[in-house]
């Protein structure tokens, strides 16, 4: 199989990078190999390599930026996305496309399912929305919503890996760590969402929204202490709440995916303790 994975460069995208060499042909774009928001260069780009998937891993993730530039962010993550599905669908390829617990409210207290209707309280939960939407002109797609994504090829760097590699970072340097004491996730990691993404499309699986996610949640200073715990270091945790905090956009306080729907296809993912086990054992010293 052949496949275009565009955001290479990113957390998620060298994940997905790393998991098809194993045995396909992969194309590997950075935003300086293509820029998502130029229609005709995607199309230019994805009918020369002719690709049987193209997985989109471009995305502007700053939450609180969207904020102050809303366009921008509608561009990448909604327009942009409707290139890439027409331009797969044009030649007949699966499209797959990552968004966010962040499309929900986060009013509830137990796990979100893919039937449950989405309520974006930000700007940037309100672009992956419509990308999501858009995502659907492509006849053979797939939306997987992640979270809280950690691990992957870059680990080294845990600075660069969003709030979870930046946990572990301070623990295993004994610094202060500032934890969210009132918001629930479902942690993502990385490697098992890129092996979850080569099933679906080894397996063919029906176009849709999929949870791809580590079974189970937990609080942000539960995470912490699980993680302090396999580095054998104490936890210096500083409580923080949603309240206390002063964020442009807002944040989603029960934000847990359930993802029996895609385990249900046969496609395994991993207690988020043992995710976090495997990735503290491979990647931290």
């Amino acid at each position: 199989m052949k496949v275009v994975i565009t955001g290479a460069a990113g957390h998620l995208g060298a994940a997905m990078v790393q998991e098809f060499s194993r045995g396909h042909e992969v194309v590997a774009l950075t935003h300086g190999d293509l820029d998502i928001t130029d229609a005709t260069a995607v199309t230019r780009t994805v009918s020369s390599f002719r690709p049987d998937a193209v997985i989109n891993c471009a995305a502007y993730n700053d939450v609180d930026g969207a904020e102050e530039h809303p366009v921008t962010a509608f561009q990448v993550n909604a327009f942009g996305v409707q290139a890439l599905a027409r331009a797969a669908a044009s030649i007949g390829a699966a499209f797959v496309h990552f968004s966010t617990d962040f499309v929900f409210d986060g009013e509830t207290d137990r796990p979100y399912t893919e039937e449950d209707r989405p309520g974006p309280r930000s700007v940037y939960a309100a672009t992956k929305l419509v990308g999501e939407w858009l995502a659907r002109e492509a006849p053979r797609q797939y939306v997987l919503r992640v979270e809280s994504l950690f691990g992957g090829p870059t680990a080294g760097a845990l600075a660069r890996l969003g709030s979870v590699g930046t946990i572990l970072k301070a623990i295993a340097e004994q610094k202060e760590v500032p934890v969210f004491v009132d918001r629930v996730v479902s942690p993502t990691y990385a490697p098992e969402a890129a092996r979850a993404t080569a099933q679906m499309l080894a397996s063919q699986l029906e176009s849709g929204v999929y949870h791809c996610v580590n079974t189970g949640s937990c609080r942000w200073d539960e995470l912490a202490l699980e993680a302090a715990r396999l580095l054998g270091r104490e936890a210096r945790l500083k409580p923080m709440t949603l309240e206390t905090v002063a964020l442009k956009a807002r944040r989603p306080r029960y934000c847990a995916l359930s993802n029996a729907k895609l385990v249900q296809t046969g496609v395994s993912l991993s207690h988020w303790r043992d995710a976090l086990q495997a990735y503290v054992a491979t990647h931290v010293s």
